[in-house]
């Protein structure tokens, strides 16, 4: 009596294939369709994007590091610089709870102008914990990293995702977008702000896209953009693609007035 043959897997359900090389398409491929049907699920159309800085902690937790750091001689200097900028984590979990009301709140009834984020601490967390806050839906586009960056509590747990691939979870990043609000950050956040400027400068986003840099302090000191004009590497127009500011309502008023004004009537609209 001959042994049964082996039934060969499915192309489908051939894990060696599907993490090799040759099978590298269609895991970018399932970076693009997995998203796409759950966004079309829950009725996401478009987005406003908050980036910032995954270490910048929420006044409470500065607060205490900073007392521990007085109590046992730690370094008082970083401690309170810390505490310094704890400031933007709750200036965006106040400017996303704000948006968020405003966008439930509009006649039309759809969902619209739903808070995203980077899916992991600091900034990011702040913005999902600002839109949890106020009762809606909030998305969370984390990403695959060595270091332990997880997806914060606060993202809605039906749209939050984990990219393996940078270059798909930026286009999640800049498709739905509306809007984006970038605060303080590292590498990271300075990737993700100039790859957009690039994008609307060069008008491959055709789409209406404010931009607000929030801290001015911050980009005054880490980027002289007006020396770039000057030196003549971008145009003085360039210098408008932007609004600074370090005021939640001047952003909150800034952000709804052009969203009223260019994207009500153009949900869904691409880059």
């Amino acid at each position: 009596m001959t042994d049964k043959p082996t039934r060969a897997p499915k192309a489908y359900r051939n894990e060696a294939f599907l993490n090799s090389r040759d099978g590298r398409p269609l895991r970018i491929l399932s970076e693009y369709l997995e998203p796409a049907s759950r966004f079309a699920h829950f009725h996401i159309e478009d987005t406003i994007v908050f980036q910032g800085s995954a270490r910048i902690p929420p006044r409470d937790v500065a607060e205490k590091q900073l007392a521990e750091a007085k109590a046992s001689g730690g370094d008082l200097a970083e401690a309170e610089m810390w505490l310094g900028m704890s400031r933007y984590y709750e200036d965006a979990r106040a400017l996303a709870r704000r948006l968020t009301e405003w966008s439930k709140g509009l006649k039309d009834g759809k969902r619209r102008f739903v808070v995203c984020t980077g899916g992991g601490p600091g900034i990011m967390e702040a913005a999902n914990r600002g839109a949890s806050e106020a009762k809606g839906l909030n998305v969370g586009l984390a990403i695959s990293l060595p270091i332990n960056e997880f997806a914060n509590d606060y993202v809605t747990h039906e749209l939050a995702f984990e990219f393996h691939y940078f270059f798909m979870r930026k286009f999640w990043f800049t498709y739905l977008a509306k809007a984006i609000v970038v605060f303080p950050g590292g590498f990271g956040t300075f990737d993700e702000l100039f790859e957009v400027l690039t994008l609307v400068q060069t008008l491959k986003i055709k789409k209406r896209m404010p931009i607000v840099l929030f801290g001015e302090e911050f980009w005054r000191d880490v980027i002289d953009f007006k020396a770039l004009a000057r030196y003549g590497t971008i145009s003085k127009d360039d210098l408008d693609l932007f609004f600074r500011t370090d005021s939640v309502a001047d952003a909150y008023d800034y952000i709804t007035r052009e969203l009223t004004t260019h994207a009500l009537e153009s949900p869904g609209e691409g880059l």
